[in-house]
């Protein structure tokens, strides 16, 4: 094993790393909310601002993916569709097998500079987390409690307000709802044989009524639906603690775009449009299984150099003055203050993993 590899492994190094994911978080969230005064004055001007600060943090999390784990990602699809990405407003189908699926769509959306802009349809209770919440919430990130009779109108208001978004974004949609597993499966299959829908193999039933409603509310801003189809070589199954551990993983992704005027405009239609379009996501899921790639030209995006250097800014901003004080508290030679410090630099990421 080599010294980098080692620290790789180590759990202070993990802490230190935390420490400066939590810490520069609570910065930017505190930056974001003094931009508050900009809405007033410069719509357009407060949500680049908050692009900007958004990337700042996210970016930490797509570097511990590219560059500490040096995890691998392939597209699978055509050279007309990969010269749209970051050139257009899009609705993004991801499928959610995976813990880490969201951080391979956000690698992408880093190296096609979008990330910063990039939008999902999230529960309410992520509102109230620091961090994820709160940055969210500077972006206009639309939030719903996945009752429909409740959600109703705060989904369609949310929607409407990023019409004239001025940067490009990718609008996530997990329109299975929650994270695949044989129990939800099960679940999931048995009330698809009660609607008379068929049955898939690899993916939920998917929800329809987010994906019809953002369909019919961003016409005529987004241009295109992207179909994202993730898998991992190997018939791996990633965490994020295997990522903090620097495990290398390799994800394929196959993406088909379908512009949004092949979509039917009625709702009941879309909706079968939708399911339609997951029985394909199956079949693919299956070649892959079988053979080992999606369909389609491969692509690899090159990893940019700024989410390297984004967090070694912070690194060196939060942790020089932290080795600095913690210097002066081990030199003191008290063991009351050596606790007390190892106790509130443990602490801080701890409390937000929790």
């Amino acid at each position: 094993m080599g010294f980098i590899a080692f620290l790789k492994t180590q759990f202070i190094v993990h802490l230190l790393i935390g420490f400066v994911f939590v810490v520069s978080g609570l910065i930017i969230n505190f930056i974001q909310l003094c931009t508050l005064v900009l809405w007033p004055i410069n719509k357009q001007l407060y949500r680049r601002v908050n692009c900007r600060l958004a990337y700042s943090l996210w970016s930490q999390l797509v570097m511990l993916l590219e560059w500490w784990s040096g995890t691998e990602c392939t597209l699978f699809s055509d050279e007309a569709t990969v010269k749209t990405f970051g050139k257009e407003h899009v609705i993004i189908i991801l499928n959610h097998n995976f813990e880490i699926d969201f951080l391979c769509g956000w690698t992408m959306t880093e190296r096609f500079g979008v990330l910063g802009s990039s939008k999902v349809l999230a529960k309410r209770e992520l509102l109230y987390v620091p961090l994820i919440g709160w940055t969210w919430y500077f972006l206009e990130i639309v939030f719903c409690k996945r009752k429909w009779e409740e959600d109703r109108d705060t989904v369609i208001e949310g929607l409407k307000r990023l019409s004239d978004y001025p940067e490009y974004m990718w609008f996530l949609l997990y329109c299975e709802g929650t994270r695949f597993t044989e129990t939800k499966h099960r679940i999931s299959m048995e009330v698809a044989e009660s609607k008379g829908l068929p049955k898939l193999k690899y993916h939920l039933l998917p929800r329809t009524k987010g994906f019809t409603t953002a369909v019919q509310c961003l016409r005529g801003t987004v241009s295109a639906v992207y179909d994202v189809t993730l898998n991992f070589r190997g018939n791996k199954n990633p965490s994020l603690l295997g990522i903090l551990y620097g495990k290398k993983y390799e994800a394929d992704m196959c993406v088909r775009r379908f512009p949004l005027e092949d979509i039917p405009q009625d709702e009941k239609e879309a909706a079968n449009w939708l399911h339609k379009l997951y029985q394909e996501k199956d079949a693919l899921q299956e070649m892959y299984n079988q053979e080992g790639v999606f369909p389609g030209k491969q692509f690899k995006p090159p990893r940019r150099p700024w989410t390297l250097l984004n967090f070694l800014f912070w690194a060196t901003v939060l942790l020089s003055p932290l080795f600095t004080f913690g210097f002066g508290v081990f030199a003191s030679g008290s063991p009351l203050l050596i606790l007390a410090f190892l106790g509130l630099v443990g602490a801080v990421p701890l409390e937000f993993v929790d």
